[in-house]
């Protein structure tokens, strides 16, 4: 099938989103049946008032580049499509010609596509519609991991690991912190802190994460336990934590346009700081939150190699698919290889991926519901790449000794004065 290409990026950045762009105009112009090479300025919302950048026409240098640049190049969008926008989107799909629909997203973004891709199809246009995973959140269904979340990871446990090194030094004066990551409905990155955990005094000490319901009086007892055992305590929540009631323990009641909530948004207050109120509130501990928000979508010097090479082969893999005439997909990571090995990638039905959100399973969390099991951290270990080691003193302290004796002087020899004039 001959025609255009149209490639768009929605919903949140990550470090490595732009390797997947990469990906697709790299391949996509090795394919002769693909003529123009064109990216949505702002997502579907800039698709529909014609805000298409020509991708084909950017220089070596910018498409290189795009492999270690942050952000979302192309702009994003998080506009959620309605019937009405149906018509115009198909409208201007014909005007450029469009028969290749890429968008590089999450869950809404999948949504997206299936909408469009159906509606075409009921029109009579023939469109090839792939969705290209990501995500930080690594909450999609049908792929063991998506594209970013490992980068995401990665800059949360060095975060956390380093904020339990200063926590630990400064128990004397700030007896805990809370460190909050992103996830609305599942735990995943929080959970992923748990390998800045070298030993059993170190943070984080306690997870609490979106698959479990909150109590405020075991959250209370658990760190107090902590307190009594290590002198301070170190805590990581993600920001979609809820009471048995469904009620968000960040107490936020703003939505965005695809009704999820706004956690930490106006309407509410962070779940870090609910937390830190409760614990000062009952202890009278003094600490501290930490909360990163958008941060760890843009560290790219904290960016993992796998992450990167996974994020440009899905693009790359989104074209393959597409030429072999297959349509209403998504690519998917196994885990079981590495790329460019072709095992590294598959596919599952955009019907299987849309919308929902992929929970941890049960395996995956203590019974308590307050840190990840074993199983948990060997499936995530892998994806992370080695982590740094920190030293600190053996506690071998200093016994009097009586009368202090004079230590030897080494001789030093001193300058004339002509040579320090």
């Amino acid at each position: 099938m001959k025609g255009n290409l149209l490639v768009g990026q929605s919903g949140g950045p990550t470090s490595v989103i732009n390797s997947s762009l990469a990906g697709v105009i790299e391949k996509a112009k090795l394919v002769p049946e693909i003529g123009h090479i064109y990216g949505m300025n702002f997502g579907i919302e800039g698709f529909m008032q014609e805000r298409l950048i020509d991708l084909g026409a950017q220089s070596l240098e910018v498409l290189a580049g795009l492999r270690r640049t942050p952000g979302s190049a192309l702009g994003s969008s998080r506009h959620k499509v309605k019937d009405a926008d149906l018509p115009r989107i198909l409208e201007v799909l014909k005007k450029f010609d469009i028969r290749y629909f890429f968008l590089i997203g999450g869950n809404d973004t999948m949504d997206t596509i299936q909408r469009v891709e159906a509606y075409c199809r009921s029109q009579g246009y023939e469109l090839r519609g792939i969705g290209v995973p990501k995500t930080v959140d690594n909450d999609l269904f049908g792929t063991h991991h998506t594209p970013g979340f490992a980068s995401a990871a990665r800059s949360n446990i060095l975060n956390v690991k380093q904020a339990g090194v200063l926590s630990r030094d400064m128990q004397k004066v700030d007896q805990f912190v809370i460190y909050q990551t992103i996830g609305r409905d599942a735990g995943w990155l929080a959970a992923s802190t748990a390998l800045a955990k070298e030993n059993p005094e170190d943070g984080p000490h306690l997870i609490y994460i979106p698959e479990r319901p909150f109590f405020r009086d075991d959250f209370l007892t658990a760190a107090k336990k902590v307190y009594d055992t290590y002198g301070w305590v170190s805590i990581v929540c993600g920001e979609g934590i809820k009471y048995a009631d469904g009620t968000p323990v960040s107490a936020s009641q703003a939505k965005d346009r695809f009704n999820n909530t706004e956690f930490g948004a106006m309407g509410g207050s962070s779940v870090a700081m609910q937390l830190h109120r409760m614990l000062t509130e009952a202890y009278g501990w003094r600490g501290e939150f930490q909360i990163t928000e958008s941060l760890i979508m843009s560290a790219f010097d904290r960016a993992e190699a796998r992450d990167l090479a996974e994020a440009y082969g899905c693009g790359v893999r989104a074209v393959e698919l597409a030429q072999e005439g297959l349509t209403g997909y998504m690519v998917t990571l196994t885990g079981d290889a590495l790329p460019p090995d072709p095992r590294a990638f598959g596919k599952a039905p955009l019907n299987q991926v849309a919308i929902a959100a992929k929970p941890m399973p049960d395996s995956y969390i203590n019974n308590e519901g307050t840190f990840p099991t074993d199983e948990f951290l060997a499936y995530c270990r892998p994806l992370i790449g080695p982590l740094p080691s920190f030293t600190r003193l053996s506690p071998i302290f200093a016994q009097a000794t009586g009368s202090v004796q004079p230590q030897p002087q080494a001789h030093v020899q001193q300058p004339d004065k002509e040579s320090t004039r």
